[in-house]
């Protein structure tokens, strides 16, 4: 649940708009979990621009801190606590939002000198948190809104959050609690948003929520100014734009068939970050999730015989109470069969608040750890194999980034942080991020690949 250290704002390139101007107050951000949280802190900043605050790369230039935290997991949660530690030490002013804000005697238990804490989305109460810590001082003859929004992600790919909350239950999961029921946003306000995206040199756009198939049902897939509130309809018109759109946290609904020809026809990724979490029946039932691993198998089947060269990436918890080496086998096996191009895997741990805290059986931990390594070895050797079998295949790629002994790329295979690399090594000196080139992919390794144009 880590953001990498170049996702950070206080430690890496966190991209400002411009340099302040003599005067202007100042406001730094540290921006910890996923990207849907990121997103929140990108629009928080977006609108403290438009207020005439400027944007600080670091601690040091800036008269108050936002921390923005990350509260699903205990392990997330001391890194929100230390990351809060660290800015007060560092800073002295600090404004506490994001997830774990909806605990706040927590943190002010831990750091009673934070100035304000506010709970996650709640961007109305963080502006008046920094109002009040720094009075706004704007020029209005410079402080205008952004062209583009401030982003924490490079130029080339943005995440485009489509929805906030869930309906979903799962025991071992908070977010409902956090961040409410679903609510999506209106089909025509998020291409637009995309539309501006694209205009401003975004080459990737990232389709983002807690549930990203049920996007539209809140709202009975409400149709305003001629688009439709469903997320096939709106993967349609992102797909229009001439960027990459990629879908994350697809659940695997009925009608998620729907997309496969989307992607056949190259007007999405063929790509499907779906979280199927397990696939043993009652491990399933017990984290009140749907309970079909063999019909999924059936979608899986269904979806490449539409869609060849999809990408299919999921998350596992291995360890979850009551987990039996039966059940875990079958999770194995079930793995072997469905051949997922891209798996992570969490090793289960209580959550405050989470029903799965009152299931019997908790695994111990050595069992889940060793479990944890059987599992990961498997999906080593599977990603191994896939891309061992694209060597002296020609693939298209984004470029990330350039050193000075390479390009780092990502295929369409690959989500940026999560997934692998196609690193290119020689005659890589004309390229710049963003670029989409083809490229003759000569080697592979476990999770990355290395290839020539």
């Amino acid at each position: 649940m880590n953001n990498p250290p170049d996702l950070r704002p206080d430690l890496a390139r966190a991209r400002v708009p411009d340099a302040a101007r003599p005067g202007q107050p100042t406001i730094g951000m540290v921006s910890l979990g996923c990207p849907k949280a990121l997103v929140d802190s990108e629009r928080i900043l977006t609108r403290l621009r438009a207020e005439g605050y400027a944007i600080s790369p670091d601690y040091a230039g800036a008269e108050a801190v936002i921390v923005n935290t990350c509260g699903f997991l205990d392990s997330a949660k001391a890194e929100s606590l230390e990351a809060i530690g660290e800015a007060l030490s560092e800073n002295g002013r600090v404004i506490v939002t994001g997830c774990l804000g909806a605990e706040p005697d927590y943190i002010t238990g831990a750091h009673p000198s934070v100035l304000a804490v506010t709970g996650p989305h709640q961007y109305e109460q963080v502006l008046d948190a920094v109002h009040t810590a720094v009075p706004p001082s704007p020029d209005p003859f410079i402080d205008l809104l952004p062209a583009s929004g401030v982003t924490l992600t490079p130029r080339h790919y943005s995440y485009l959050k489509i929805s906030e909350g869930c309906n979903h239950k799962c025991k071992f999961c908070i977010i409902p609690d956090m961040r409410g029921k679903l609510q999506s946003r209106p089909a025509h306000a998020v291409l637009r948003e995309a539309e501006k995206l694209v205009a401003a040199g975004v080459r990737e756009l990232l389709v983002i929520s807690q549930d990203t198939s049920a996007y539209g049902v809140d709202i009975r897939h409400r149709v305003e100014r001629e688009h439709r509130a469903h997320i096939t309809d709106l993967a349609r018109d992102l797909g229009s734009l001439g960027a990459w759109v990629r879908l994350h946290y697809v659940y695997p609904y009925p009608h998620v068939r729907d997309l496969i020809p989307l992607m056949a026809e190259g007007l999405i990724l063929p790509y499907l970050d779906i979280p199927f979490q397990h696939a043993h029946p009652e491990v399933l039932r017990r984290m009140a999730r749907p309970a079909a691993a063999a019909k999924t198998l059936d979608e899986i089947a269904a979806w490449r015989a539409v869609c060849p060269d999809i990408t299919l990436r999921s998350t596992f918890i291995v360890g979850y109470p009551g987990e039996t080496e039966e059940e875990f086998q079958t999770l194995l096996d079930w793995l072997d069969e469905a051949q997922l191009d891209r798996v992570g895997a969490f090793q289960y741990e209580n959550v405050a608040g989470a029903r799965a805290n009152a299931l019997p059986d908790h695994v111990p931990d050595e069992i889940k750890a060793e479990r944890f390594e059987r599992f990961m070895e498997k999906a080593q050797s599977i990603s191994a194999a896939k891309l061992e079998a694209k060597v002296g295949t020609r693939l298209e790629v984004i470029v990330d980034s350039i050193e000075e002994d390479g390009a780092t790329c990502r295929t369409k295979a690959d989500a940026p942080e999560i997934d692998g690399n196609l690193f290119i090594d020689e005659g890589f000196e004309g390229l710049r991020p963003g670029d989409i080139v083809e490229v003759l992919v000569d080697e592979a390794g476990d999770y990355d690949l290395w290839g020539r144009f």
